[in-house]
């Protein structure tokens, strides 16, 4: 991973996670509306650092016993480092009875990622995704550990 690092994130990342929302998305998140975010005591962010640059990030809401998977983002240049993979298995290791998320129907790349971590398709969001317009797959990981 490149001399990478992680770490839980603050308010004080939003505005480099706001830079990686618009570099990975087409419907980027505000500079606000990361700021937002930490304002949850039900949210949790980490990000990968190469130095002191954040270079990806993700997100988890938990409610209750269950986590929702809001955001896995990873700028251009540091992909396919196993950086997604390994923020991905920071946030499972959250002692949890399910995960979900949902992915657009043609990220072919995140779909086998999460994958490969156990998630299935249970369900469609006709819509979901604007610019463009594109349905959402609803994966989900039942954690069969949970409790024990």
């Amino acid at each position: 991973m490149n001399n990478c690092h992680f770490s839980r994130l603050d308010t004080s990342h939003a505005r480099a996670m706001a830079n990686i929302e618009s570099r990975c998305f087409s419907m980027p998140w505000s500079v606000n509306a990361c700021e937002s975010e930490f304002e949850h005591d039900y949210a949790y962010y980490w990000g990968a650092f190469a130095g002191d640059a954040l270079v990806a990030y993700a997100g988890l809401h938990v409610v209750i016993d269950e986590g929702h998977i809001t955001n896995v983002a990873v700028l251009p240049e540091f992909r396919r480092l196993g950086l997604a993979r390994t923020l991905v298995d920071i946030m499972l290791r959250c002692d949890l009875r399910l995960f979900t998320l949902e992915v657009r129907e043609s990220n072919s790349a995140a779909i086998s990622l999460y994958e490969k971590f156990g998630f299935e398709v249970l369900g469609k969001r006709k819509g979901y995704y604007d610019k463009p317009k594109e349905d959402a797959l609803i994966m989900t990981k039942i954690n069969e550990k949970h409790g024990c």
